[in-house]
């Protein structure tokens, strides 16, 4: 099997698991040393409960939804229980899971009612014949085969609500766009969460899972469920992105950073710089990649990112500020 670029063949490449719950204006003066350790808990926890199912002998995909699912179940971060909230205050929620093996993907959008949308997204790929379910039907097929359903009110967390009525007001008082969220630490934490694993048998996968923005209107869909822009997988390369989707979805970030890396010979990770820091805005965001020899990078041009990895050689990681 040949990595990325460098032509060195490898038989048996090492199991590899990289996460991020979400790129922004992450700064050491934001969180209290209570709130940071609680990230890094987290954080830590997604790791390893998506890496023991590599280390078991399962596969990427099973790692990259153990590891999102985790994360949904937190508040900490802007996807399931943590969702921001829309202008009319609700929670709509998007996820996408992409077989790097096989180039299968499902995705589910603006959905309401499912407790963990990643496990929607990989049903949708394993169970139907297309890619992307949303809305009231994307709900209603996740109920049919049997995932969790909750009702509505079980997203609501205090902090996601009180960031909208800080939206609302700067909006009011015409401090700030539609759906703006500049001056909110919160809010622009971004904290949507994304996983790639590498399997034993060499096969990448890779997840996303978000609330979206803050005070987001008319059925807004961002990145993260669009296979190509915020999540993507194939046989070399995998890529979850997170940021202000909007600019993921013009330049097809994720595709990208694997195009690049297949057609110009570079490794992923130089590529996932590449478009990172050239071709996108400063303080837009940031992705995680993995190839397929397990070469972690996470590169973002944000004051911070939640992220970190666990690799078969036993480095392990975790990060939150730029430094």
């Amino acid at each position: 099997m040949l990595g990325p670029g460098n032509g060195v063949a490898q038989d048996d490449p090492p199991l590899a698991l990289v996460i991020h719950g979400g790129a922004g204006t992450i700064r050491k003066s934001d969180l209290s040393s209570e709130m940071e350790a609680k990230y890094r808990e987290k954080v830590q926890e997604a790791l390893d409960g998506g890496y023991e199912i590599l280390s078991n002998g399962g596969t990427a995909l099973d790692a990259v939804e153990t590891s999102i699912r985790i994360m949904e179940d937190s508040e900490l971060f802007n996807a399931g229980k943590g969702a921001v909230f829309t202008a009319e205050g609700k929670n709509e929620l998007d996820a996408a899971i992409m077989d790097g093996s096989t180039l299968q993907a499902g995705a589910v959008a603006g959905v309401t009612t499912i407790k963990n949308p990643i496990s929607a997204a990989r049903a949708v790929m394993e169970q139907t014949t297309h890619v992307l379910l949303s809305g009231l039907g994307a709900d209603a097929f996740a109920e049919s085969i049997g995932l969790e359903i909750v009702d509505p009110k079980y997203f609501f967390t205090q902090r996601r609500w009180d960031s909208l009525q800080r939206a609302k007001s700067r909006e009011q008082k015409a401090e700030a766009h539609v759906s703006s969220v500049e001056h909110d630490p919160y809010a622009r934490a971004m904290g949507t969460v994304g996983a790639l694993a590498l399997d034993k048998e060499g096969r990448l996968a890779a997840a996303t899972s978000t609330g979206g923005m803050t005070n987001k209107r008319w059925g807004r869909i961002g990145d993260a469920p669009l296979i190509g822009a915020g999540t993507y997988a194939n046989s070399k390369c995998a890529v979850s992105a997170t940021g202000a989707g909007e600019y993921f979805i013009r330049n097809v970030v994720a595709h990208d950073i694997c195009a690049r890396a297949e057609y110009s010979e570079i490794s992923v990770s130089e590529a996932a710089e590449t478009v990172i820091f050239t071709v996108l805005e400063p303080d837009i965001g940031g992705v995680i990649t993995l190839d397929n020899q397990g070469n972690p990078s996470m590169p973002f041009n944000t004051e911070g990112m939640y992220r970190g990895y666990l690799l078969g050689n036993g480095e392990s990681v975790v990060e939150i500020y730029k430094d």
